[in-house]
C-alpha cells in the first residue's frame, strides 16, 4: 500500500489515497504504521476518501493509538495539499468533510509549490456537556482541577475535539509527560482530552506545548492552537489574534468575534512517499 508522510509544523501524519486503496481496518493500520520504532513513525494516519455530503473529499483521522479523531487542524491542511498535488481535487480552495463538519482550506503557494494553508476551524463549543467535561455551569473558564496532588485551573472547550488549556509560568518547565496523560484520562473528561500548557508572552503571542489525546506529546496541534486562542479571549489573557509558538514551528490563529469561526494558518510540507506491506 502506497502512503505519503506530510507534516504541519511538525504534527506529522501518514496519508493514504482512499480513492484508490481499500483500507479495511484503519485503526489497526494506524497503530502499526505510527510506531516510531517498529513502523514508519507518525502522530497518526489520515485517509483521503471520496466525498459523501457536499465536500470535495472526506477525511478520516486515526491517532497513533488507533482511536478516531473528529478533526485535525494541521492534518486537514496537509490533506488538502496531498489531494491537490495528486489531482484528486482541483483549485486552491478545498472543502473537506470531517466528523466535525465541512472545513474549507485555502492553500498558499510559493510559485507552483503548496507551502501552507488557512482553514476555517468552525465555532468553538463552550457548553461543558457538549465538550464534554463533567462540570456544572454554562462555561468551563478558569475552573479548578486537582491532578496528582497538584491544584491547578483550566479552561475547557471543544474545537471538534475536547481541549483543556492550562496557563503556566513556563511552558518548557511544565511536566507535560507526567501531567499530560494524567489529565487526559482524568474522570472529569468522559472522552479523554487534549492538554495544553500555555505561556503568555504578550497579548498577541504565546508558547504552547501539547499532550494530544491518543498520540501523546506532539510538536503541534491545530485544534489545540485554536482552543488556546479562544481560551485567551475568554480569560482576558490574550487578544483575538495570536501567534502560537509550538515545538514544531509557528501557527497563526484568529477568532474575530464570539459568533465567528476560528481561523488557523500554518505551513504544510511533504516529507516522503513509501510502500507499506499489508
Amino acid at each position: 500500500m502506497r502512503f505519503t508522510k506530510l507534516h504541519g509544523a511538525g504534527n506529522d501524519y501518514l496519508y493514504v489515497n482512499g480513492f484508490e486503496a481499500d483500507v479495511p481496518d484503519p485503526s489497526h493500520l494506524a497503530v502499526g504504521m505510527s510506531d516510531r520504532h517498529f513502523g514508519v513513525g507518525a502522530d497518526g494516519l489520515i485517509l483521503a476518501l471520496p466525498p459523501t455530503s457536499g465536500g470535495d473529499l472526506r477525511m478520516r483521522v486515526f491517532n497513533a493509538d488507533g482511536s478516531e479523531a473528529r478533526m485535525c487542524g494541521n492534518g486537514v491542511r496537509c490533506l488538502a495539499k496531498f489531494a491537490v498535488d495528486r489531482g484528486l481535487v482541483r483549485g486552491d480552495m478545498v472543502r473537506v468533510e470531517t466528523l466535525a463538519g465541512v472545513r474549507e482550506v485555502e492553500l498558499h503557494r510559493d510559485g507552483d509549490r503548496i507551502v501552507g494553508g488557512s482553514v476555517g476551524m468552525g465555532r468553538p463549543i463552550l457548553v461543558p456537556a457538549e465538550i464534554p467535561v463533567a462540570l456544572d455551569g454554562d462555561l468551563a473558564v478558569d475552573v479548578p482541577i486537582t491532578v496528582d496532588g497538584r491544584h491547578m485551573t483550566m479552561t475547557c472547550l471543544s474545537m471538534g475535539n475536547p481541549h483543556a488549556v492550562f496557563y503556566v509560568d513556563s511552558a518548557a518547565d511544565w511536566p507535560l509527560h507526567t501531567l499530560g496523560p494524567a489529565i487526559e484520562h482524568h474522570a472529569v473528561f468522559p472522552d479523554r482530552v487534549n492538554v495544553h500548557a500555555v505561556e503568555v508572552v504578550s497579548a498577541e503571542e504565546v508558547i504552547v506545548r501539547t499532550w494530544e489525546r491518543g498520540s501523546g506529546a506532539t510538536l503541534a496541534c491545530g485544534t489545540g492552537a485554536s482552543a488556546v486562542c479562544v481560551a485567551g479571549v475568554l480569560t482576558g489573557r490574550t487578544g483575538r489574534a495570536i501567534l502560537a509558538h509550538v515545538p514544531g514551528g509557528d501557527l497563526e490563529v484568529a477568532w474575530p468575534g464570539d459568533d465567528a469561526e476560528v481561523r488557523l494558518t500554518g505551513p504544510v510540507e511533504e516529507v516522503f512517499t513509501g510502500e507499506w506491506g499489508m
